[in-house]
């Protein structure tokens, strides 16, 4: 009776740990991975990284000093020696290793056993990326950081860099217009193609740069943006209005380009290699965005003159696609199905859209428009994202690489406030003061909304 006793008197505690310990890699992976998860990995693999190395093939035949060394002082057999392992770093999603590789390996060999890994070491995945030659690291996540999303507290994003999503490998997803000067969006209905769009309207207000939309429903997307846009066009009318100013803004910029060069007036725009950023700060254009929503409707037409307004829109999108870089001009196109079978011009302009991000679609087909043609491999993963995981996306630029990345929650209403709030960023564009949007009031003492038009700012 008395072992009994004792015996429930330990187990009680031992039992409630066990179920503390359970709830909380259920609902709150990242405490149990600091308490439970990381202990128990470091020493996994720890212990048996030299054997779980032999296994993957990732060792090599030992050097004849060094067959001589162990032979010498000791009776051990002789093993195949692994990559030198560096510090293991612990972070709050997992933790990271250097491997320096032995001579004849590659970081191939590396990332084709990461799946091997992961089960040995008892973690949710195990991403390498190559340090420098010779160097690889290894990224060893512990949960899925992507079913509940936390982004980093510090994010390193400079100007025109947008930390929109979080990867797979618990690395923000960082937009850089810079470098990815333009974007092709894809999702169905409920995907998070929307939210993903409100992140990046949220982390473009802070930034000296001019926002303009095309919202061809009636402006319902955009519209709670418009104290931080420049311009807005809410129909295909609107947009074949404000396009040809973009154009015009676009090729006024290559003049000042070619003024300050020295180069000659009647220089075509598409020999001028040089951009508005090696233009003085004192005389450099702001920055311009454009965002698409539902590229689409601006495809549709009913009658033949609908038809001609449809060719000239596509072929002003086309020439900022191609030349809006330089000129300091970013397109974001969004849309839930963007191909061949939408008319003349869409796949050239598909072409000029160097990233490329997939929501949860309908179909196959629609994944391969937007992926197939720069990782093929990407599109299986794009087909498999379930409904009941919106922002979920497969991510992707044309030098290849691809991850999935996803979209943390951001409201209406805190992603309206933070444009309210930046609204005297808005630059000063006399060309665009036609298109510039209403600005919606609350009035404290009335529920009903005012419509007031907004004074230009400087």
């Amino acid at each position: 009776m008395t072992d009994l006793t004792t015996l429930l008197e330990v187990g009680g505690p031992v039992a409630a740990l066990g179920g503390g310990a359970a709830y909380a890699r259920a609902n709150h992976p990242g405490v149990y991975w600091s308490t439970v998860g990381l202990p128990i990995s470091t020493a996994r693999l720890l212990s048996s990284y030299g054997s779980v190395m032999e296994a993957c093939g990732l060792t090599v035949a030992p050097s004849r000093l060094r067959m001589l060394a162990v032979k010498a002082t000791t009776r051990r057999e002789v093993r195949p020696v692994p990559p030198r392992r560096g510090i293991i770093r612990p972070t709050s999603t997992g933790l990271r290793l250097r491997l320096r590789l032995a001579p004849g390996q590659e970081p191939a060999d590396v990332a084709a056993s990461a799946e091997r890994l992961r089960h040995a070491w008892g973690v949710h995945a195990v991403y390498v990326t190559t340090v420098k030659p010779g160097v690889v690291e290894l990224r060893v996540v512990g949960f899925d950081v992507l079913r509940q999303v936390r982004m980093p507290r510090k994010v390193d994003a400079g100007f025109l860099q947008v930390p929109v999503a979080l990867r797979e490998d618990a690395m923000p997803f960082i937009r850089d217009y810079r470098t990815v000067p333009h974007q092709l969006t894809l999702g169905a209905t409920l995907s998070g193609k929307s939210m993903y769009l409100r992140h990046l309207i949220a982390g473009l207000a802070p930034h000296s740069v001019a926002l303009v939309g095309i919202d061809c429903k009636r402006g319902v997307e955009l519209a709670p943006f418009a104290s931080r846009l420049s311009a807005l066009a809410t129909d295909p009318e609107q947009a074949a209005e404000l396009l040809p100013v973009l154009v015009k803004e676009m090729e006024d910029r290559y003049d000042l380009i070619k003024a300050r060069q020295g180069i000659a007036p009647d220089t075509p725009a598409e020999e001028i290699t040089s951009d508005v950023w090696g233009l003085p700060e004192s005389e450099r254009p702001v920055p311009l965005v454009l965002f698409v929503d539902e590229v689409a409707e601006l495809f549709l037409v009913a009658t033949r003159k609908d038809e001609e307004r449809r060719d000239e829109m596509v072929n002003q999108l086309i020439r900022l696609a191609q030349l809006g870089r330089a000129a300091g001009i970013y397109l974001e196109v969004c849309g839930q199905r963007f191909g061949a079978e939408l008319g003349k011009g869409a796949t050239m302009l598909r072409a000029q859209l160097t990233g490329r991000v997939c929501h949860r679609v309908n179909d196959e087909a629609s994944a391969k428009m937007a992926l197939g043609d720069i990782a093929p491999e990407a599109v299986s993963a794009a087909c498999a994202i379930a409904p009941e995981r919106p922002g979920l996306a497969v991510a992707g630029d044309t030098s290849g690489g691809w991850s999935r990345i996803r979209t943390p929650y951001l409201s209406l209403s805190d992603a309206a406030a933070a444009c309210r709030e930046s609204a005297n960023l808005v630059p000063d564009m006399p060309v665009l003061k036609p298109f510039l949007p209403e600005v919606v009031v609350r009035p404290v003492d009335s529920p009903a909304p005012v419509v007031e038009p907004r004074p230009a700012t400087g």
